[in-house]
This record gives C-alpha cells, sequence and structure tokens, in this order.
C-alpha cells in the first residue's frame, strides 16, 4: 500500500495554515500523490466556522510524528489455538524456516500465550517426561491425531492424564506390571492385548496398523477402555505420544505485550528489560502480530510536506524524524535543515492561501467551490481583509478570484462575518485565550511565543485586560518561557495592545517604546505579529546582544 504524505500546518493552527493544508493535499492528490491534510492542534472558532460553511471535514489531528510500532511491518508467523498439539507446533516450526515463535490465539482471536522452540525444547529434555503423562493431561482425540491413527474402541473426547507403558513383557509379567489408568503400546503381541485389558489400563496402543483380537475388543467395551492403532512402530509412537500433549499446558502464559500506539523507542527499552524472544503486538487491544529481537526497528520515515511555517519552534513535535518533502510558506526562514533538498515555496505575500491557490492554478488543477471559498478564507484571516501591512495586490487579486469560484455574493459581508467568529475574546476563557493563535521563536537563548486574538471592539478586551495579564503570568510560568507576548488586535481600528509576561522587558522598550499606565504596551497601526513585531523584536535582541 502506497505510504501516506501528510501536509500539515504549524502547531495552534489558524484558520490559513488549515485550509492552505486541505487545499495543498488537494493539489498533490490530483498529481497523484497519496497526500492527506492534517492539522498539529485544536480548531479554532473562526476556522470552526469555516470548514463548517463550506462543508468540509476537520483535518485528522496529528499529536506527533515520533516513530512508532505501527511504523514497522509486523511477523506474522502461523498461530494455533490452546488445544493443538505439541506436534501441531513442531510441523510448523518445520515448515517455516526460521520460525522462533508461535502465538497461541483463542477463538476470539485474541493472545493468551506464546509457544517457543525453547518451551518444546524443555519438554524434551527431561526423558522421563516422554514415558510420563500426569503432569500434562490431554485427550484421546489429540494422541489419535499426533499417531495418524485410528480409534477402534472408547470416546476421542475423553481425558487422559497417567502414566504411558510399552507392552513388552509375557502377558503373565504385564498383569503385574500395568498399573489402573496406564496406557500401554503393543506391538504385534495379540496374545497380549487381553492381559493388558484384563490389569486394569486405560487402553491399548497397537503399533504398526496391528489388528485387534475379538476378544481383547469385546474387554475393551467391557471397561470402558480405548483402543488405538497407528501405523508407526514402537520406538516412534513412543516419542510421538509426548507431542499429544496440548498446548495450554506447555505455552508461555505470562506475555510482555506490545502496542501498535508505542514509540520504538519505548519498545527498545521494553524489549531490553523483559529479554523475551518474541513480543505479541496488540491494536485496540486486539492481536494483529508479532515482532522479535532480531527485527531491525527502522521505520520507513513519515513523509511530510509543512505549510505556513518553517520553524522547528512552531512544527508539529517529532518533525526532525519525518522525511520533509516540502515547505509552502509566507514567513521568514526559521532554521530547519534537511539532509537533501526539497521543494520551497516562499513568497512575501499576506496568506500561505494565496500561494497554494496559484500554485494549483499553475499546474492546471480546477479547484472546487468548497476549497475556493477555504483559500478565501484564510486569505481573509490572515491579511484582516487586506488591513494588515502583509497584505498584497496579490493577495487581494487572488482572493477576488476565489471568491468568484466559491460563488460568495457578497465578498465584504462574508469576509467580515469570519473576522467576527475569530474575534470570540467575549467567549473565550482567559486560558484559551493566551494560547489563541500561539507561535513559538528563539532569540540566541531566549524562548518566546506571540499568541494574537482579533478583535471587533477594543472596549471588551480593555474590560478583561487584568484577568488576561494574569493568564498570561501564569501560562508562561507553567510552560517555563522566557517571554510571553499576547497580542489584542482590533481589527477595526487598526491598533494592537500589547500584553508581556516574564522579564527583562528591556527588548520590548526599545522595540515599542514606554507600556501604558495599564501595563500593556498600545501599538496604533500595528496588526501583523510577522511583519510588525517580530522584526523590531529581533533587532532589540540583536543590538542588546
Amino acid at each position: 500500500m502506497e505510504k501516506t504524505v501528510l501536509v500539515i500546518g504549524h502547531r495552534n493552527p489558524d484558520t490559513d495554515s488549515v485550509c492552505s493544508a486541505i487545499a495543498y493535499a488537494y493539489l498533490k492528490q490530483q498529481l497523484g500523490l497519496n497526500a492527506v491534510p492534517a492539522r498539529a492542534g485544536k480548531i479554532n472558532p473562526e476556522t470552526q466556522f469555516v470548514l463548517e460553511h463550506f462543508g468540509v471535514p476537520v483535518p485528522k489531528l496529528v499529536d506527533d510524528l515520533y516513530p512508532r510500532l505501527s511504523d514497522i511491518r509486523l511477523a506474522q508467523p502461523p498461530t494455533v489455538r490452546p488445544d493443538a498439539s505439541l506436534r501441531d507446533v513442531g510441523r510448523l516450526l518445520v515448515e517455516h524456516a526460521g520460525l522462533k515463535s508461535v502465538p497461541v490465539l483463542d477463538e476470539a482471536g485474541s493472545i493468551v500465550g506464546i509457544i517457543t522452540v525453547g518451551d518444546l525444547a524443555k519438554r524434551y529434555y527431561n526423558e522421563l517426561s516422554i514415558q510420563d503423562m500426569d503432569n500434562g493431561a490431554t485427550d484421546y482425540r489429540s494422541i489419535v491425531h499426533t499417531l495418524e491413527g485410528q480409534l477402534l474402541c472408547g470416546e476421542l473426547e475423553k481425558t487422559f492424564n497417567g502414566k504411558i507403558k510399552i507392552g513388552a513383557s509375557e502377558p503373565a509379567t504385564l498383569s503385574t506390571a500395568i498399573s489402573p489408568g496406564d496406557l500401554v503400546i503393543i506391538g504385534d503381541r495379540v496374545d497380549a492385548q487381553l492381559a493388558v485389558l484384563q490389569a486394569g489400563a486405560a487402553g491399548l496402543i497397537l503399533t504398526r496398523d496391528t489388528k485387534v483380537t475379538a476378544a481383547a475388543r469385546q474387554a475393551a467395551e467391557r471397561y470402558n477402555a480405548v483402543v488405538i492403532t497407528t501405523p508407526y512402530d514402537t520406538y516412534t509412537t513412543a516419542r510421538l505420544i509426548n507431542q499429544s500433549i496440548p498446548v495450554r499446558l506447555v505455552m508461555t502464559k505470562e506475555l510482555v505485550t506490545l502496542k501498535t500506539t508505542d514509540l520504538l523507542s519505548d519498545v527498545r527499552e521494553k524489549m531490553l528489560a523483559a529479554k523475551f524472544v518474541s513480543y505479541p503486538v496488540l491494536e485496540r487491544g486486539r492481536y494483529v502480530g508479532m515482532i522479535d529481537r532480531g527485527m531491525m526497528l527502522v521505520p520507513d520515515r513519515q513523509e511530510v510536506i509543512l505549510v505556513d511555517h518553517n520553524e522547528r519552534s512552531q512544527a508539529v513535535e517529532g518533525i526532525e524524524d519525518a522525511h520533509l518533502l516540502e515547505i509552502i510558506d509566507h514567513h521568514r526562514l526559521g532554521g530547519l535543515t534537511t539532509g537533501a533538498p526539497i521543494f520551497i515555496r516562499q513568497e512575501p505575500v499576506g496568506s500561505t492561501a494565496t500561494i497554494v491557490s496559484n500554485l494549483t492554478w499553475h499546474r492546471g488543477v480546477q479547484l472546487p467551490p468548497a476549497l475556493a471559498g477555504l483559500l478565501f478564507a484564510a486569505i481573509v484571516s490572515d491579511t484582516l481583509y487586506f488591513r494588515s501591512p502583509t497584505s498584497t495586490l496579490f493577495d487581494e487579486d487572488t482572493a477576488r478570484r476565489l471568491a468568484e469560484l466559491a460563488g460568495i455574493e457578497d465578498a465584504t459581508v462574508f469576509a467580515m462575518e469570519v473576522l467576527r467568529q475569530g474575534s470570540a475574546i467575549g467567549k473565550l476563557p482567559v486560558q484559551d485565550i493566551v494560547r489563541n493563535d500561539i507561535k513559538e521563536f528563539d532569540f540566541g537563548e531566549q524562548r518566546i511565543t506571540v499568541s494574537q486574538i482579533n478583535i471587533m471592539d477594543r472596549q471588551q478586551a480593555l474590560e478583561r485586560m487584568d484577568e488576561l495579564q494574569q493568564a498570561l503570568n501564569e501560562f508562561r510560568r507553567q510552560e517555563g518561557y522566557d517571554l510571553s507576548l499576547l497580542m489584542v488586535t482590533d481589527i477595526l481600528g487598526e491598533a494592537t495592545d500589547l500584553l508581556a509576561a516574564g522579564s527583562p522587558q528591556t527588548q520590548l522598550v526599545h522595540a515599542f517604546g514606554e507600556a501604558t499606565a495599564a501595563g500593556c504596551y498600545h501599538l496604533p497601526g500595528v496588526l501583523s505579529r510577522k511583519k510588525q513585531i517580530i522584526p523590531p523584536l529581533t533587532e532589540a535582541y540583536r543590538k542588546i546582544d
């Protein structure tokens, strides 16, 4: 089966990252790639509104890209039921070269044990076990099956757990040597058949297909004993009968199981600690295969295309373990490295959706109306309907064309509704607001986050400034960042109130001037994190360093 390529945006996704991932995955699908859109976090209210409006499902959530056991091709050895005989297992081990263990499954398909080559070796190491089955109850059906014989008298379902004896003596001697419950192997000694049964034996095993005498058959029926014939000689029969023991009596029941969701790093640790040969693998509690210590735990890396970001700190966890194929973005270069050249499309426009739209048209692929609507909404969201200083004429021309393809009658009305859905400061808990549309940046050894929430009414935001500041302080402390910023951006007023938590804040004064009496930085004309917050902050850190 062809491997899936994930198209995914940044952590704490916004409308642009989600909609661009969906549309770019569609483009790659049309070009023959098995691409699937994904998201690296919770969908915000604005994005949820856009997806529902155009009837597009939410992309699947990907928490991390760390390799898991599900990325390994599992072994699928033959399996047996608990009532299978050791003879059956032995045949499997011979027929399948290199087979070291056989899983034992119950009727529901759940694993109940494992039987290994070592288990069989232990069984046969003690020669006494070949002559003695009082520690391993089995039924006559299994004995007949193992000896490839026939039952002439008795019940197949009846259990035998006594001793195995070979009737090589004279009838008179056998009469005293046989104990009740013994199963006696007799060759062509027809004269001994009756004597053994009269001594109270549980039954006879006649080797080389020897016929049972009429008197012996009558005695067997009278004493409720069994009579079995087998084509094997006495020596082979004595050795084979031990193999009629059911697997459930010999198998290892104390299992160390693994799950397909286990990280490979954890799997290796479990294997080192347990030191078993083989390990059953479960998926949602059901057995799906085996893995053994000899298998190379080197998975095929997940192939990934990043949209709307290119910094390690913003990417889904485990990106360093993935195979990065492409980057489609409109932000600054952020330091991700690759082992081989990759395709990168990075343009100084207001939205990744603008790049994706034009790549689609350039390839001659028609956008379905729903996807055109998603991309239009993404441009509106990222450019604040062309109010942001990151917005370009290219964004406007692209958005106009998308609105027509999507059948949006009044682009301005719909755009304002999208922005209104994103202006949720009066609805969301403060803990969610300080994490809204959050991105992480590294300035030397300083780890900084910048969150942003758009509003349509600044007065509504001012009423919550104190609790927002407290929530931001708590967030920074819990997560261990050096500095955490929150942009409360008034779209209609075209200004931002910047809240800060952490110290020192010398760089903020250099970049944005003195804070207001309320403790925040009021920044008229500032709408863009990418163009109006990060660049002056970067310069301030450079100067102070």
